[in-house]
């Protein structure tokens, strides 16, 4: 079988199957055929590990999982690519491709049924329209996940893997920080897919903390806190929450002082710790 990073192959297929890529659900196909081999190696895909994918494109990555782990278990939206799996992962008895959204399908039990005895991981080359809702579902469920492992925008990727603190850093940067630790692998040109998109991408992976180092007395408060002052990150921290939380400005700034944090700072220069801190004054104010 051709190698499926190659152009020509990738047009055949798709004549073939009279398959046409979709703008909407963001398939742009790898050609350049060092990238997944370097995304798999990087992603735990290796022996005693089971690999969750998300979107399979014509298997490309996919096909470079299964070379490695013990089993990929793949959800893919877009049936019309089923055929064309088929002919290009019938090698392979370790993989499982599932008709499914990834934002709505039950990732607990998909494990819990896939996985026994493995550890677990996500590799996947994200379409960029669902990077942050997936990558924060991922985490939000509190999966038993070591790594994962993504492909998406270039920019997004500096904004993911941002330090907490920095003018870089967003709502998004400090969510994914609380469930653990994001580092960017390599970056990935524009040129390196076909169709070609009009940004170039960056493959990140985020280690999932086993479990959360941050003593958060309050996680529903403390991603509202987060939420609320990335919403106006210009404006001073303290203003933006007693609007928020309608709460007094003398009590407020018993809030700020407590926490040893200054009313006048904006969210974005506040570290993990200190946003902790200020979270878990804002819980003894509101509920003791």
């Amino acid at each position: 079988m051709p190698e499926l990073t190659n152009i020509n192959y990738i047009k055949t297929l798709m004549n073939q199957y009279h398959f046409q890529t979709s703008k909407s659900l963001g398939q742009n196909f790898l050609i350049n055929p060092s990238v997944c081999p370097k995304i798999a190696e990087f992603g735990h895909a290796e022996t005693g590990f089971g690999i969750l994918e998300i979107g399979t494109g014509i298997g490309v990555l996919t096909k470079e999982l299964a070379k490695r782990a013990d089993k990929v278990v793949a959800l893919e939206l877009d049936e019309k690519l089923f055929p064309i799996l088929k002919e290009t992962l019938s090698e392979f008895l370790n993989v499982k491709i599932i008709h499914a959204d990834a934002l709505t399908y039950d990732l607990h039990q998909l494990i819990q049924e896939e996985f026994q005895g493995l550890q677990v991981a996500v590799c996947a080359n994200l379409p960029y329209y669902i990077t942050s809702p997936l990558i924060m579902k991922l985490l939000e469920e509190k999966l038993p996940l070591k790594t994962i492992t993504v492909m998406v925008q270039k920019e997004a990727g500096q904004r993911l893997c941002a330090p907490v603190g920095s003018r870089e850093s967003g709502a998004v940067t400090v969510s994914v920080a609380y469930y653990g630790k994001a580092v960017k692998l390599f970056d990935v040109s524009r040129g390196s897919f076909f169709p070609a998109p009009n940004v170039d991408s960056s493959v990140i992976q985020i280690e999932c903390y086993a479990e959360i180092p941050w003593r958060v007395q309050n996680e529903k408060l403390f991603f509202q806190i987060i939420k609320t002052g990335f919403s106006q990150r210009r404006k001073q921290l303290a203003g933006v929450l007693a609007g928020n939380f309608s709460i007094p400005k003398s009590d407020i700034q018993e809030i700020f002082q407590k926490a040893e944090i200054s009313p006048s700072v904006r969210i974005e220069a506040l570290t993990m710790p200190q946003l902790v801190e200020l979270s878990n004054s804002f819980h003894q104010y509101l509920f003791l």
